[in-house]
């Protein structure tokens, strides 16, 4: 607090009126938490400033018993230890009081997305379900005072020079949002107060340092985004065939993804690119993630080593499975005996423990039971009557080799059905200039503009319609494998029903030959 700061007498605050621009029924909250992830950590202190007609009519406060131990950090920032929790209630105790006190009024909070993500997860741990308007005086702040370069709430405190007994206690933090208010109708016009909460509470939370302006000029169609904070260093990139719904679902789940509130409170533009369809879209995402690695982009990383499984016959005509690492699928090898794609080992061993479950198979002869008991004897499985038998010959080994080729029959790694390289045309639905990929063995070989370019890889031009749109040069020949273009792929072009939902054409390619 700045001490030399013209300030509001403290005990005579609560008399005073805030503008008549603001909503009248109010209810201002602040909650300290255990850490800052709603989905996980619990909160340890509530403060209500409960405001009708522009005044405030009472004061409420409650520490809260989080039932988790309390981070040392959060006792060093708060003040608040053990023993003051010592006997408190739970947020099951508190919760009907607080939904009375909340019943019917605008949620006011600084950052109000973080304050209203808390109070939805406790009311859903007690299995209620909780919803209320917010309005986040940290947008507000930003819309009133756009010259102003700090909206945090120690930069408010500092800039009005108010009056905070104790900061990072929620109804003293509460209490310095309403005299913030208090100080916006000094300078600001009810109306334009007014039309500020309007259009706050009209429109869905964005992240207070994203301009709406970002979300009013992003398409409803096919495409990639990409979020990036105030330095211009990208945080995410996603895809969706309506841009615009994908990118405001970011900021209308209230946190239930972590992920989201660590992006809400970082991200400052955004920017994108169209496609012609969900075949493009995807494609592209899958390629801009592992090329430009964006911070919290993790699942369509490049991986070098992937796993599959393998089966071979044992003495007795038993197919056993051996989970095996590659690097891409070999064309050359049987593919009617591989089976995969998966991302890590443990994810390949959790997939074939369900399916082990489901098809009632064999632990001993899928691997999933490493022990050296003598051959003859029941996998473990079996004891309790989740095996058939194939261990011990109760079961039939053409039997259950049926039963384990049915059981991996999603898994089974695809052939390249055409004979060589494949032109896609990828007009969408409903069309729009079409765009040419270029694919081999389940590799993208880039988009082709001419049938020049299509000479210069060594394959016949294709005939009729002339390829017109540039996505981006193509990759070389020997693109290597990638699990993620693999899977797109297959998904796509093996499908007919998406072929035809995104405008999709195939034009399998001849390659030519050298002249001597």
């Amino acid at each position: 607090m700045n001490s030399d700061s013209p300030q509001i007498d403290w005990l005579q605050r609560d008399r005073l009126p805030v503008a008549p621009g603001f909503p009248q029924r109010l209810v201002i909250l602040d909650c300290e938490t255990t850490g800052g992830k709603p989905t996980f950590h619990r909160i340890i202190e509530l403060g209500l400033v409960i405001v009708e007609d522009g005044r405030i009519v009472q004061r409420w406060q409650s520490l809260v018993d989080p039932e988790t131990p309390l981070p040392v950090a959060i006792r060093q920032l708060t003040g608040i230890d053990e023993d003051m929790l010592a006997g408190a209630p739970t947020f099951a105790r508190i919760a009907e009081t607080l939904l009375q006190h909340l019943e019917g009024r605008i949620l006011v909070a600084h950052n109000a997305r973080f304050d209203h993500a808390f109070l939805k997860n406790e009311f859903a741990r007690i299995g209620v379900s909780f919803r209320a308007k917010p309005l986040c005086s940290v947008k507000l702040s930003r819309r009133l005072f756009p010259g102003q370069r700090g909206h945090g709430l120690d930069a408010i405190v500092r800039r009005f020079g108010l009056a905070v007994k104790d900061r990072h206690r929620a109804l003293d933090d509460a209490l310095a949002v309403w005299q913030f208010f208090l100080r916006i109708g000094e300078s600001i016009a009810p109306e334009d107060i007014a039309s500020a909460c309007d259009s706050l509470l009209a429109r869905p939370a964005l992240p207070p340092n994203l301009d709406p302006g970002e979300i009013e000029r992003l398409p409803n169609s096919p495409g990639v985004y990409h979020f990036y904070d105030a330095a211009d260093r990208l945080l995410y990139v996603g895809k969706s065939v309506k841009l615009r719904d994908r990118v405001m679902s970011h900021f209308n789940q209230d946190y239930r993804n972590p992920k989201d509130l660590r992006i809400s409170a970082s991200i400052a533009h955004i920017d994108f690119e169209t496609t012609a369809s969900d075949l493009g879209a995807q494609l592209l995402e899958s390629r801009q993630i592992k090329a430009l690695a964006p911070l919290h982009n993790r699942r369509l990383r490049r991986l070098v080593r992937l796993y599959e499984y393998q089966l071979e016959p044992d003495r007795e005509g038993y197919l056993r499975v051996r989970i095996a690492a590659v690097e891409r699928p070999d064309p050359g090898s049987d593919l009617a005996q591989q089976f995969g794609l998966f991302r890590s080992r443990r994810q390949a061993v959790r997939r074939l423990e369900k399916l082990s479950r489901d098809f009632l198979l064999c632990q001993k002869l899928t691997g999933l039971q490493t022990d050296r008991s003598p051959a003859g004897r029941p996998c473990f499985a079996h004891q309790l009557k989740r095996c058939l038998g194939a261990c011990c010959g109760k079961e039939p080994a053409e039997r259950y080799n049926e039963r384990l080729n049915s059981a991996l029959a999603d898994y089974r790694t695809r052939a390249w059905p055409w004979p060589g390289a494949l032109l896609i045309e990828e007009r969408g639905s409903p069309p729009v200039e079409p765009v040419w990929h270029l694919a081999h063995e389940w590799r993208y070989l880039g988009a082709i503009q001419t049938p020049d370019e299509l000479y210069d890889l060594g394959y016949a031009p294709i005939r009729g319609d002339t390829p017109t749109t540039v996505e981006q040069q193509p990759d070389k020949p020997d693109a290597p494998f990638d699990l993620d273009t693999y899977l797109i792929l297959t998904r796509f072009l093996l499908q007919p029903r998406l072929l035809n939902a995104n405008g999709i054409r195939l034009h399998p390619l001849t390659r030519i030959e050298a002249a001597e």
